[in-house]
């Protein structure tokens, strides 16, 4: 399929209106700014001047007195509901009434509940110039206009949506191993099943539905023939087709269009009839019997009746067996729209910055809001009621809790459906599958959720939200039935051709419904009610509708996935889902779009809201935050609460990182413990061995003592034995040695400094040898001519008492009784 480019030209601003061109960035795309010249335009809304700027963007107001961005007079212009001029007479004397300058006002009325005046200067073009340039940038006729394709290529690039749409799909029908491919999307490949349901690929080229998406689940017994015969039946030939499967029971939700039924509800279709019977699969009892099916008309009875005048209508339950129709009563897109309009008045003329000035004495202090006494207070209030919001919102809540019970308590199927099968039935199904499903409480389910009930599933966003569509014309998306047999209505034209039709008619202007604004206000109820079921934040609803009224990103342009791959939206638009993702990448789970209070398993299954649950509130966040921006404090908790968690994840990893020293230290005390008893070990065996050395030196000294031997241990650690061949003078002989080092590696030393010891041997003749000299001394067996009586023993007595000296025993054996040793 050929897709369309859009054009690469912005159009340049004229110098000529009073205006300057200025350049301007932003985080990750180009502005374009026009600047107004000049000071004083006013906000009224908070009595501040300031400087007015539009780009291809915003409008921007700029304090003069803080010189900040006034968030409340800064909006995107794709938020832009509507603006126009006004004028209003100033309160003066009477006689000066006609020389008083009006007032020269501009209203801005947003999609996101504000109301903005902005006051001019007098006799000058300030406010011509704004107007001007809104009506060429808020207003474009043609889609490539939109910021989001001007802005030029995002780093934000949109991943094939189709392929999330398919890993999907393969999650519903127990197939989640299976991992989608664009080869696998472009081959036709993706037709996967288990044993009731299939993937079908009848509608790959959106001749089947041009508003349904390129697969389809369908019954498993249904061939594609009789899916594209069954199409003709049903109003945009959108059939009966499973959103959701229970993976424990095999119930299924389902959706649809209206059946063509006509006036008289006599119309029927074989292929049609079946394939809704087929939704009817057999309870897992082991009795055979079948589930029963239950057919949501999302519509007022009346409403269903009155269609049938223009060929569409309601099931007849006896001709779908084993069913039953049930009617949830919520009113059409052009109600909801009403009552959002008399919501956002309600907040702005009650509300504590009006546009109308009405809350002036509230903002200067006064006493006077609401009349001054309580009667006209209670009827501001009720005013509230009057709207018919919160009854709306009340009915979309209560019909998806009724769905999700039978689903889930009765094992029995549902089939919803409205009138085209694109608003109620999307609201309807995409939140009892919220409730039924705990994944699609997550950011990657809720994101899987969008793009499949909302997107896929054709929910007009252009339309709906006000945007142009492609080339400023609306797609005419119904079918023209194929057997010929029943009357052209408005509901079986051919859904191939193009109607030129602007996007500023009355027509275009007619299909503009907050549906989707309905729908995320009705999720923030179920947030406020289950805080632990949701894993992101209120915050994150509220700049998601931000985003998607804006139209920042290209996700939520167009009517359907047939427009948006014709136009080029994944190529040439930034994506919102990747654009979230990376702001919470760079906090972590500290961003606040993260639910502090999020518990997965504390609601790990269905959720059923009870009656008494579902009466809601307004959503303070959203609904409040311009109007009565001080009330709206559910924010302020939450960034609080968040500020708290911050504080103690840091404390909890300070205690963390504490208790690892501390474990550290531990493990280091344990280790210098056994050193020290290593060492005490080492210190008693140095102690042992030092005893045994000191008793050992004690024995060597008296040994040396009786010796006659003089021993002198110096201050150094040196020692010297002197040996005396007599006592005055004889021949000296110093033996050094080192001091001898104790085991622990200490010397061994004396208490004294010095120590003597002499040992003295004396003799009558000198001789060379020491040994020599003792044995003269000390033997008895010396003769008297000093001769030795026994020349060959070695001197034992000598060498075993004295010197040391090994006797030669050997000797023994030559001694005779002749021998002189043995004569008395």
């Amino acid at each position: 399929m050929a897709t369309l480019r859009p054009p690469r030209s912005v159009s340049s601003r004229d110098s000529s209106d009073g205006s300057e061109r200025l350049d301007g960035a932003g985080s990750w795309d180009a502005l374009e700014w026009t600047k107004i010249e000049g000071h004083g335009v006013v906000l009224v809304n908070r009595d501040e001047a300031g400087t007015l700027f539009v780009t291809n963007f915003r409008l921007l107001f700029l304090s003069d007195g803080t010189r900040n961005i006034v968030p409340l007079g800064t909006i995107p212009l794709e938020t832009i509901e509507k603006f126009n001029k006004m004028v209003v007479k100033n309160q003066s004397a009477a006689r000066q009434i006609d020389r008083s300058p009006s007032r020269r006002l501009l209203q801005i009325i947003g999609k996101d509940m504000r109301i903005i005046v902005f006051g001019f200067r007098p006799r000058t073009k300030q406010r011509r110039v704004i107007f001007d340039a809104l009506l060429r940038c808020a207003k474009p006729a043609r889609i490539w206009d939109l910021y989001a394709f001007t802005c030029g290529p995002s780093k934000f690039s949109k991943p094939n949506s189709k392929v999330r749409l398919l890993n999907e799909y393969f999650r519903l029908l127990g197939k989640g191993s299976h991992c989608a491919s664009v080869s696998m999307v472009e081959e036709g490949s993706f037709t996967l099943s288990n044993d009731l349901w299939r993937i079908s690929n009848t509608n790959s080229n959106y001749t089947v539905c041009s508003s349904y998406p390129f697969a389809l689940i369908v019954p498993k017994s249904i061939s594609d023939e009789e899916v594209i015969q069954a199409s003709t039946f049903r109003a945009r030939c959108r059939i009966p087709v499973v959103s959701w499967c229970h993976p424990g029971t095999g119930a299924v939700l389902g959706r649809s269009a209206q059946p063509l039924v006509g006036l008289m509800m006599n119309m029927r279709s074989n292929a049609d009839e079946k394939l809704v019977a087929s939704l009817c699969t057999q309870l897992v009892d082991g009795k055979g019997s079948r589930r029963k099916l239950y057919i949501a008309d999302a519509r007022p009875r009346k409403h269903a009746l009155a269609n049938g005048a223009m060929g569409g209508g309601s099931e007849s339950s006896s001709n779908y067996l084993y069913s039953e129709i049930v009617f949830f009563g919520i009113d059409n897109i052009h109600a909801m729209r009403e009552s959002f309009a008399r919501l956002r008045d309600y907040l702005d003329t009650h509300g504590a910055a009006s546009s109308d000035g009405m809350s002036s004495f509230l903002r200067h202090g006064g006493s006077t809001w609401g009349g001054g006494n309580l009667s006209s207070m209670s009827a501001s209030v009720s005013t509230l009621g009057d709207s018919g919001w919160l009854i709306h919102v009340q009915s979309v809540l209560a019909g998806s809790a009724w769905i999700a019970a039978r689903i889930a308590l009765e094992s029995a199927s549902v089939l919803v459906h409205c009138s085209d099968g694109w608003d109620r039935t999307s609201q309807l199904v995409s939140l009892a599958n919220l409730m039924l499903d705990p994944y699609y409480r997550t950011f990657a389910g809720f994101q899987a959720l969008v793009e499949k009930d909302w997107l896929a599933f054709g929910h007009p966003f252009s339309d709906r939200i006000g945007m142009p569509s492609v080339s400023g014309t609306s797609f005419d998306l119904t079918r023209q039935s194929s057997t010929g047999n029943l009357s052209s209505s408005p509901v079986r034209q051919s859904s191939g051709s193009f109607t030129p039709q602007t996007s500023n008619t009355s027509h275009a202007q007619n299909n503009y419904s907050p549906i989707f604004l309905q729908w995320v206000d009705c999720v923030s109820q179920l947030l406020r009610v289950y805080p632990f079921a949701f894993e992101f934040s209120s915050t994150f609803l509220v700049d998601f509708l931000d985003c998607v009224l804006s139209c920042r990103f290209g996700n939520f342009l167009c009517n359907s996935e047939k427009e948006r791959e014709k136009c080029g939206i994944y190529e040439a638009c930034g994506c919102l889902w990747a654009y979230f993702a990376d702001l919470r990448s760079l906090e972590g789970s500290s961003h606040a779009h993260y639910n502090l209070f999020y518990d997965p398993l504390k609601h790990n299954g269905p959720i059923f809201p009870p009656a008494a649950a579902l009466a809601p509130t307004l959503w303070p966040q959203f609904h409040l935050r311009w109007a009565c921006p001080s009330e709206s404090q559910a924010g302020e908790l939450e960034a609080e609460s968040r500020s708290m968690a911050i504080k103690f994840s840091e404390l909890q990893k300070a205690k963390e990182a504490a208790e690892m020293k501390a474990k550290e230290y531990s493990v280091a005390m344990e280790t210098l413990k056994a050193e020290l008893r290593n060492e005490k070990r080492l210190s008693s065996s140095a102690v042992n061995l030092a005893q045994r050395a000191s008793k050992e030196s004690a024995a060597i000294k008296r040994a040396i003592l009786s010796l006659g031997c003089r021993v002198n241990y110096t201050s150094n650690g040196d020692c010297t034995v002197d040996v005396e061949s007599n006592p005055t003078g004889s021949q000296e002989k110093s033996i050094q040695s080192p001091p001898r080092k104790e085991s622990d590696g200490t010397m061994e030393r004396d208490d004294n400094s010095d120590l003597s010891v002499s040992v003295t041997v004396v003799s009558d003749d000198v001789s060379s040898s020491p040994l020599g000299q003792v044995c003269e001394t000390l033997c008895p067996l010396r003769t008297r001519d000093g001769s030795c009586q026994w020349p060959s023993a070695g001197c034992a007595q000598l060498g075993c008492q004295f010197v040391g000296l090994k006797a030669n025993f050997d000797a023994f054996d030559h001694l005779s009784i002749y021998d002189s040793y043995f004569e008395s």
